[in-house]
C-alpha cells in the first residue's frame, strides 16, 4: 500500500510540474471569478461556462490529493513504527479495513479505480487535445494509434470563445481578465492556430502543403517564427482519431468523467432512496409496509430497461434525466435488503431497550437501525456501480444516452461500430475502459463483502 501511495504521489507531482502553468492560470481565474461574483454577479454569469469549472476542479484536485496522500503515507509510517495494537482493541471498522487490506486483488482493483477517477477529475490537464476538436479532418480523420502528424503553426491567434468587453472599470477589467484566462485554458496555453498537413515544402517565400487531395500554399510570413526550421510542430495521437479527426485518447479521458460520474451519482441516489424506504417499511410495518412493498413488487416486475426507454423517449435524453431515471429504477433491490435487515434488528434487545427508554422513532432509526444495515448497503453499492456504468453505456450506444459531441464511453463505441473492421481503435479503447471499470468495481464489491463478513476474515 505504501508503494502505491508513493507512486501516486510522484505521479501527481509530475503532472503538477508539467502542467504548472495551466494550474496557476486555473487558480488565478478562480480568484478572479470570486472577485467578479462579489463585484457584479450578473457579469460573471454571462461569462461562466462548465468548461472553466472543469479546470478549477482539476486544479484543486491536483493540489489537494498529493497533500492527502502524503498525510496518509505519514500516518501509515508512524503506525508501522509504533507498536501494533491487538485485534481485541480494534473497532469493527478497523478490523474490516485490515481484512480488506489483506485482499490483494481488491486492493489492485481499488488502485485502478482511483486512477480512473483521477483521470476523470484531471481530464482538462492530462488530455492532450480538446475532445471536441475537428480541425482539418481531411488529414486527421481515421489516423491509427501512435500516428504522428505535422501541423503548421500560424501567426493568427485562435478565435476568442467569448469576446472581450468594452469599457473601463473594475468589473470590466475583472471580466476581461477572466475571459483571457479562459482563452488560455481552452487552448491549453497554445494561443496560435495550427493547420494539420500531410506534407509541406518551402518554395521561396511560400509554403506549399497538401491536405488530403488538396494542395494549397501560404506565405511564409503568415507562419509563426518566420524561420524555415520552426514553422511546423509534430502532434502524436496515441490512441488514434475518429472519423472527424478527434483524438480518441482525449475523448476516452473526458468520457470517463461522464460515465464514472453518472455511475457514482446514480448509486448514491438509489442507495439512499432504497435505504430510507427499506428502513421505513421494515420499522413501521402494517399498511405502510404493505403499500411500499407492493410498489417495489410492481417496479421489479416491470422491465427496467423498457421503463427507462419510455421515460427518455417521452421527456428527452439529457444527462440529468438519465441520472434521475437510472436512480429511480434501481433502488428496489436495496430497499428489500434493508427491510429484511430491519425486520430482524427491530426484535433485538437493544432496539427493545431503546423503545422502553422512550426514544423517538427517528432517533431509533438513525442512531440504531440505519448504522446496523450499512454492511449490505455498502456491498450492494459497490456491486451496483458497475451495472449502472454498463446501462449508461448501453443507452449511449443506442443513441438514447449522452448525446454527441459530449463524449461518453458508450457513444464513442457507437460512433465506431460501422467501421469496426477497418478502424478498430475507435470502439476498442472505450470498450476496454468499460470492461476494466466494471470488473474492478465487482472485485472491490467482493472484497468489501469478504471484509465485512466475520466468517471470511480468517
Amino acid at each position: 500500500m505504501s508503494v502505491f501511495l508513493l507512486i501516486a504521489l510522484l505521479a501527481f507531482l509530475l503532472i503538477l510540474i508539467i502542467q504548472g502553468n495551466l494550474v496557476l492560470i486555473s487558480f488565478r481565474s478562480l480568484f478572479t471569478a470570486i472577485a467578479l461574483i462579489i463585484s457584479e454577479p450578473e457579469a460573471f454569469l454571462e461569462i461562466f461556462t462548465a468548461e472553466i469549472l472543469e479546470f478549477w476542479i482539476a486544479a484543486i484536485y491536483l493540489v489537494a490529493v498529493p497533500i492527502i496522500l502524503a498525510l496518509i503515507a505519514w500516518k501509515s509510517y508512524r503506525k508501522n513504527a509504533a507498536k501494533q495494537q491487538k485485534n481485541d482493541e480494534l473497532s469493527l471498522g478497523k478490523i474490516s479495513l485490515k481484512a480488506f487490506m489483506r485482499n490483494t486483488i481488491a486492493l489492485y482493483a481499488s488502485a485502478i479505480v482511483f486512477i480512473l477517477y483521477s483521470a476523470a477529475f484531471l481530464a482538462p490537464l492530462i488530455a492532450p487535445f480538446s475532445p471536441y476538436d475537428q480541425q482539418d479532418f481531411l488529414v486527421t480523420a481515421y489516423q491509427p494509434p501512435l500516428a504522428q502528424l505535422e501541423a503548421l503553426v500560424l501567426r493568427q491567434p485562435k478565435n476568442l470563445i467569448i469576446p472581450l468587453q468594452q469599457g473601463s472599470g473594475t468589473t470590466v477589467n475583472l471580466a476581461n481578465s477572466l475571459i483571457s484566462d479562459f482563452q488560455l485554458l481552452k487552448t491549453r496555453n497554445e494561443p496560435n492556430a495550427i493547420r494539420f498537413v500531410n506534407e509541406y515544402r518551402i518554395e521561396g517565400n511560400n509554403v506549399i502543403y497538401r491536405q488530403g487531395m488538396r494542395t494549397k500554399n501560404i506565405a511564409l510570413g503568415e507562419l509563426a517564427g518566420g524561420k524555415t526550421n520552426n514553422i511546423a510542430v509534430t502532434r502524436i495521437f496515441i490512441l488514434g482519431t475518429d472519423q472527424y479527426g478527434r483524438d480518441i485518447l482525449s475523448r476516452v479521458i473526458y468520457g470517463s468523467k461522464i460515465s464514472l460520474s453518472i455511475g457514482f451519482l446514480v448509486v448514491l441516489i438509489s442507495v439512499t432512496l432504497g435505504t430510507v424506504i427499506g428502513v421505513t417499511s421494515g420499522y413501521f410495518g402494517g399498511w405502510i409496509d404493505a403499500i411500499m412493498m407492493r410498489i417495489v413488487d410492481i417496479l421489479i416486475a416491470f422491465p427496467a430497461l423498457f421503463l427507462i426507454l419510455i421515460i427518455i423517449a417521452t421527456f428527452g435524453n439529457s444527462i440529468y434525466l438519465i441520472v434521475i431515471t437510472l436512480s429511480f429504477t434501481g433502488w428496489m433491490g436495496v430497499a428489500r435488503i434493508v427491510r429484511s435487515q430491519v425486520l430482524s434488528l427491530k426484535e433485538q434487545e437493544f432496539i427493545l431497550a431503546a423503545k422502553s427508554l422512550g426514544l423517538s422513532s427517528m432517533r431509533i432509526i438513525f442512531r440504531h437501525l440505519a448504522p446496523n444495515t450499512l454492511t449490505p448497503v455498502i456491498i450492494a453499492a459497490t456491486l451496483r456501480i458497475g451495472s449502472i456504468i454498463l446501462t449508461e453505456a448501453g443507452l449511449s450506444f443506442l443513441g438514447l444516452g449522452v448525446q454527441p459531441p459530449t463524449p461518453s464511453w458508450g457513444n464513442i463505441i457507437n460512433e465506431g461500430r460501422d467501421s469496426l473492421l477497418n478502424y478498430w481503435w475507435i470502439s476498442t479503447f472505450p470498450g476496454i475502459a468499460i470492461l476494466t471499470t466494471v470488473v474492478c468495481f465487482n472485485l472491490i464489491g467482493d472484497g468489501v463483502r469478504d471484509a465485512l463478513d466475520p466468517r471470511m476474515r480468517g
